[in-house]
């Protein structure tokens, strides 16, 4: 932003301070001065009882002393304030730039800070003052502002590596089809096949911007209706999968997307379902209504999975080695990535806890209606 030249802040105060000095001098002065003709020459600032004002102020002592006062009194207040106003001048300067030193360093900092160097800081030292909390509020942005970079950074390093997968393939089939005869009905399928999966996976990424950016208006939603249909739904998946699937709970309404949310209930019942047993699976999904907010838990039999792969699930395009794939099923690994980012969009929070017998507990807190 352009702005015209002014007074810097240390200039400011400086004037500040030597403009307070020699206020306070200058009422120094004027208490003496009413106090010396107060307690003067008798006569001077009162007049005694049954002497007349006007005989008085012709008196000629009295006017000598005051002619004197004055004589003496000009020059060394004229001495007084001139020193105060040097002294409040530098001094008011040199106290200036102490005070806002801590100041020049945090401008400093700022100034250097760009994109490629957000893992500067200021780390001001001392004990907690206004400039320190500055300071502090500065690096908490600058590590909050570092690390959304670089989430975004390897987000879009990731979908782009995982987008030119599927257009590779349809690329090689493409040229596979020209080359010569081939069975136009696998190639048809194969090519069916690569572009949903490619169609899946830009809806998921829009989909995560959406929520990320918290683009979409809130009502009043019922989870438990939410569970009942995204069960409804996947049931012909869980009985192709011959997984059990259970809908419990109590009505619990929150405010948000029901879009959103439909498709956080209906993410987490798809990856119950398919990262479960090959046979006998079991699959829960209960709604509960607290106090302090809205649950949504998702329980379901599976494989064990080891405490330190849980915080991996949450990012997009990670994937465990035993859950990137399952038979007749490529998912894309944004499911729980979408899951996590539209819970934090709704202020809500996400707990996976590993069951020891095998499975996941995945459970949503949101906040009451």
């Amino acid at each position: 932003m352009d702005r015209r030249p002014g007074l810097s802040v240390r200039l400011k105060l400086t004037l500040s301070y030597a403009g307070l000095l020699m206020l306070a001098g200058f009422m120094v002065l004027v208490v003496v001065w009413v106090l010396l003709l107060r307690y003067g020459p008798e006569g001077v600032a009162t007049t005694p009882t049954g002497i007349d004002p006007g005989r008085m102020m012709i008196n000629g002592d009295v006017l000598t002393a005051l002619r004197l006062m004055v004589g003496v009194m000009l020059p060394t207040a004229s001495i007084v304030m001139a020193f105060l106003l040097v002294f409040g001048l530098l001094g008011g300067w040199v106290l200036a730039g102490r005070m806002l030193a801590p100041l020049d360093q945090i401008t400093k900092a700022v100034r250097q800070t760009t994109d490629a160097s957000l893992s500067r800081r200021i780390r001001l030292p001392g004990r907690k003052d206004e400039f320190r909390e500055l300071a502090d509020a500065f690096d908490g942005m600058l590590e909050q502002l570092e690390a959304h970079v670089t989430e975004q950074q390897r987000f879009a390093a990731n979908a782009s590596h995982e987008l030119r997968t599927p257009l590779a393939i349809s690329q090689t089939l493409i040229e596979v089809a020209r080359a010569g005869p081939a069975d136009q009905g696998e190639l048809i399928d194969r090519l069916h096949t690569v572009n949903t999966r490619a169609i899946d996976l830009t809806e998921g990424l829009l989909l995560l911007n959406r929520s990320d950016r918290k683009l979409f208006t809130t009502e009043s939603v019922d989870l438990s209706l939410l569970a009942e249909e995204a069960a409804e739904t996947l049931l012909p998946l869980a009985e192709e999968r011959q997984v059990a699937l259970e809908v419990t709970g109590e009505p619990s309404r929150t405010v948000g997307s029901a879009a959103l949310l439909l498709r956080m209930v209906t993410n987490l019942v798809q990856n119950a379902i398919v990262h479960n047993l090959p046979e006998g699976g079991t699959v829960t999904v209960h709604t509960a209504a607290h106090e302090d907010g809205r649950v949504v838990r998702v329980e379901n039999t599976g494989e064990p999975v080891p405490s330190t792969l849980l915080p991996t699930l949450l990012e997009p395009f990670q994937r465990g080695t035993d859950r990137a794939r399952t038979e007749n099923y490529a998912g894309v690994g944004l499911g729980l990535a979408i899951v996590n980012s539209i819970v934090r969009a709704h202020d809500g929070t996400l707990d996976l806890i590993a069951r020891p017998a095998g499975g996941l507990i995945v459970t949503v807190r949101l906040p009451p209606a």
